[in-house]
């Protein structure tokens, strides 16, 4: 890197983004940094503000866009809907359906309902929330269906552990599956040992949420951790900087991390400028040792 973080210009992080994509199994292009819209449309007062967040995020190259059905009970998808709007060609829009709601009795309403929220007539990603009381193999069924009327062009699902992904993969068409969206950050590397590889040998990418960890004691322990200040030094970054750029250092992830103001939207995107030294990395691990034995995967 030939700037420090907090030097570069915008010109500079556009084109950090641009380059810094990951292909899906369909060989579609996505940015490894993405935007996430937990708890975002929860206060009508920051609508505007979290709008043009948005839309920034959009310009600045992390063009793909999370959002649930679960979040504010579609008050997220509301938002998101109004910052695309003018820009949904550009954007990789997913949302991501209840598992109560992901059986063949259910799911197309709920899909129906978020697409009007969004304002578009299709998404390009369609996740199952979590598992649920449904069987996989009619929410696949479900799913597929979607796909067959345009109304999703892929589908995936989240907070699937390695047991539950081989399961999956063992139905006719689990093989379809896109990703899996996973709590994965510094302070939460379970899904290493086992869900990462697997994944990574199946050409699946991760989609790590909460990749900058939840606010509170754990973020906190992060942010002022010695190694990851001393990184941060060393390259006129934040903390969460580092943090957000190791979570994408290999392949095979791609990170959606929150960001409800303009400042916070421009230090992401900026994170895909650092690129971590092999020494850096071993800094890292020391404060924040890989897993060395199968872990119960994080959920939050």
């Amino acid at each position: 890197m030939n700037k420090f973080v907090h030097e570069a210009s915008r010109s500079e992080i556009e084109q950090a983004n641009a380059r810094s994509r990951i292909a899906l199994r369909d060989g579609t292009g996505v940015p490894r940094i993405g935007q996430g819209t937990w708890n975002i449309g929860e206060d009508a007062s920051r609508r505007k503000e979290e709008v043009e967040a948005l839309k920034l995020g959009v310009e600045l190259g992390m063009n793909l866009i999370d959002t649930a059905e679960m979040y504010g009970e579609g008050r997220s998808e509301t938002v998101v809907g109004e910052a695309v709007k003018g820009l949904r060609d550009k954007v990789f829009l997913v949302s991501k359906v209840y598992p109560h709601n992901a059986g063949l009795g259910r799911i197309e309403r709920s899909c129906e309902n978020s697409l009007k929220r969004l304002g578009t007539d299709h998404l390009d990603l369609y996740l199952l929330h979590w598992r649920g009381s449904v069987p996989l193999e009619e929410t696949v069924e479900g799913m597929e269906r979607l796909v067959q009327q345009g109304k999703i062009a892929r589908w995936g699902v989240s907070n699937f552990d390695t047991d539950d992904m081989e399961e999956l993969l063992r139905l006719a068409r689990g093989t379809h599956c896109a990703t899996n969206q996973v709590l994965y950050h510094l302070g939460s590397r379970g899904i290493e040992f086992d869900l990462l590889p697997w994944q990574r040998k199946r050409q699946m990418p991760i989609m790590a949420y909460s990749p900058l960890a939840q606010a509170g004691a754990l973020r906190r322990g992060l942010v002022q951790n010695e190694a990851v200040k001393a990184v941060a030094e060393a390259h006129g970054a934040t903390p969460l900087q580092v943090i957000l750029a190791w979570c994408i250092r290999e392949e095979g992830v791609i990170a959606i991390p929150k960001a409800s103001s303009r400042e916070h939207v421009l230090q992401n995107a900026a994170a895909a400028l650092i690129d971590l030294s092999e020494e850096e990395l071993r800094q890292l691990d020391r404060a924040f040792p890989e897993p060395k034995r199968k872990m119960p995967l994080d959920i939050i």
